[in-house]
């Protein structure tokens, strides 16, 4: 009989020991792994350093291991060895299944598909084309033939079943489901197929049969494909890489494969439609479009917000807003408009900010407050309007945001003051946790649960000359507030700031003093009120705050190709 020794405070249950008085284990169950109870070994066990002993007696005395705490381990041993006697099936199970999978691999490596010249020539279409011109859809029953056809994309979908394959493509403009059958599901390239492999296949076009699902409730059942592009698969597969419940920060490092998912790709082809409205809508205002400078040496919004750089030895900025050049443009261009980036250099890492956005903004001579805000809720509705009326758009913005419904009008008009009282009405603090009083700036989160209550869109208006930026007009009949405005829309907040702009010349020289700013670097500026002033306004909205809403997504980041926030400047 051989004795096992166990010290449970110095023992090691590694290769360092082998259970002998000298190199002891440190656990029964250990010891039991490493030699089996069945085999007639003693264990004898210990606590040398911690075990309490009686007067006299030798700390290092070995005792054989008690009937309860063999029983224990016996236990564990049993549900040890069936598991691993489990796993060793498994993995022999494994092993031939991988090596008969390879047989049948290197078997169908054999099969090679040849087009059959006799068909006709396929035409080459787009995913989206269902024009009954170009494209005539076959019975299912393939009794009366369809329109065979030639399509290239990528596989989205892929569901492999004895003796058929059906797949999904995408190609960006549409989707299209596929069906494989007979030696079509006999190849290499079949047996191995993976999500996001390019691919081009030939085949006849066929309504769906009866009480089956597909997009545009058709499918091309295929009579001959071929790879271009073989995709990664097993732990590079696209569904590895960016999994649903991946973390933010792993899905922002692989944007460029969340893009290609159905949800990312949606946004953006929302967003491109917004993009059209708004230049329709300006074009039908008979406003031009202009393009501003990027790098500046002027603020607009406060100079803690800018992004410095060197520019040939002179200090320089990315703009945070266009607004400056586009009053320059109203004399000779009458009212103007841009689409240009905007950065802001907030360390802010709420849902609503990035610190390089798209931004929408535009200027108007010759008015008064009251035409901006008409102005401003006609372009928000009419683009609306159009982005609704192209028909894919809409289904899109269904599928996004179910719930969406056109603004109803006339817009809410709150004044500041108003909105003051309302939230201490309502008892939403200040950021302080203090009752709002007029001078407040007020904090995001209360802005946006005073929208959500009132749930409709806001034109906030008349803000506290302290709290806006320099160059905003003062109201005639209250000097302490400006003809400004902010629109709310629910769930987002702020879309939109705009204002009437100082149009005399003394009054903005007075402003420069007051916010301490040298003039100088503004001459440019400050000359339009010096040679034929005018009264004039605009604004600035954001696309991905406007797209938030209207996709109904959590953050603006979601509404950017690739968002640049704090910290995320990559990829």
């Amino acid at each position: 009989m051989a004795s096992i020794y166990i010290d449970e405070d110095v023992g090691r249950d590694d290769s360092t020991a082998n259970g002998t008085e000298s190199a002891p284990y440190k656990t029964l169950i250990h010891a039991f792994m490493q030699h089996a109870p069945t085999d007639g070994n003693q264990y004898l066990t210990r606590k040398s350093q911690t075990e309490p002993t009686e007067e006299g007696a030798s700390k290092l005395e070995w005792k054989p291991a008690t009937k309860s705490a063999v029983k224990k381990a016996t236990n564990l041993y049993e549900q040890r060895k069936r598991k691993a006697a489990k796993e060793q099936e498994l993995a022999i199970r494994e092993k031939q299944e991988a090596e008969k999978r390879q047989a049948i691999l290197e078997e169908a490596k054999k099969v090679v598909l040849k087009e059959d010249t006799s068909l006709p020539k396929p035409t080459k279409i787009r995913l989206d084309v269902t024009d009954p011109a170009v494209v005539k859809l076959g019975s299912p029953e393939s009794e009366t033939p369809g329109t065979r056809v030639r399509v290239v994309g990528r596989i989205h979908r892929l569901r492999a079943q004895k003796d058929v394959i059906f797949l999904t493509l995408t190609d960006g403009y549409g989707y299209l489901q596929c069906v494989l059958t007979g030696d079509l599901c006999k190849t290499y390239d079949a047996m191995t197929l993976t999500l996001e492999t390019s691919i081009a296949i030939h085949g006849e076009m066929r309504a769906v049969p009866p009480k089956q699902h597909a997009p545009n409730n058709r499918e091309l059942h295929a009579d001959f494909y071929t790879i271009i592009g073989r995709a990664a698969g097993d732990k590079e597969a696209i569904t590895t890489r960016v999994a649903p419940d991946a973390d933010p920060q792993t899905l922002y490092d692989n944007r460029h494969l969340v893009l290609r998912g159905e949800t990312a790709s949606s946004v953006m082809k929302v967003r491109a439609a917004a993009l059209r409205a708004f230049r329709q809508t300006f074009e039908e205002n008979r406003m031009l479009e202009v393009t501003p400078p990027a790098m500046v040496q002027t603020q607009v919004e406060g100079g803690s917000t800018l992004f410095k750089f060197d520019y040939y030895g002179e200090n320089a900025y990315l703009t945070q807003s266009s607004q400056l050049y586009l009053e320059t443009c109203l004399p000779s261009l009458g009212d103007v408009f841009c689409v240009c980036p905007s950065f802001r250099a907030e360390k802010s890492l709420t849902r609503r900010h990035l610190s390089e956005y798209t931004h929408i903004e535009a200027e108007l001579d010759f008015i008064t407050f009251n035409d901006l805000l008409d102005h401003l809720e006609n372009v928000i509705c009419r683009v609306i309007d159009l982005t609704l009326a192209e028909p894919a758009t809409k289904a899109l913005i269904e599928k996004l945001n179910p719930d969406f419904k056109p603004p109803s009008r006339p817009f809410k008009r709150m004044r500041y003051s108003d909105a003051i009282e309302w939230l201490r009405e309502h008892d939403i603090p200040n950021e302080e946790g203090k009752p709002h009083e007029f001078g407040d700036d007020i904090a995001e989160a209360a802005e946006r649960k005073m929208t959500d209550i009132i749930n409709q869109p806001i034109f906030l208006t008349h803000f506290p000359a302290e709290i806006k930026a320099f160059y905003m007009k003062k109201d005639a009949e209250d000097r302490r507030v400006t003809e400004s405005v902010d629109v709310l829309m629910p769930g987002v907040g702020e879309i939109v700031g705009g204002s009437m702009r100082m149009d005399d010349w003394d009054e903005l020289m007075a402003a420069y003093k007051h916010e301490g700013m040298d003039p100088s670097p503004y001459y440019w500026y400050t000359d339009q009120r010096k040679y034929g002033t005018s009264p004039h306004g605009g604004y600035g909205l954001g696309l991905e705050r406007f797209l938030a809403w209207l996709c109904a997504r959590y953050t603006v980041r979601d509404c950017s190709l690739y968002p640049r926030f704090t910290g995320r400047c990559t990829p």
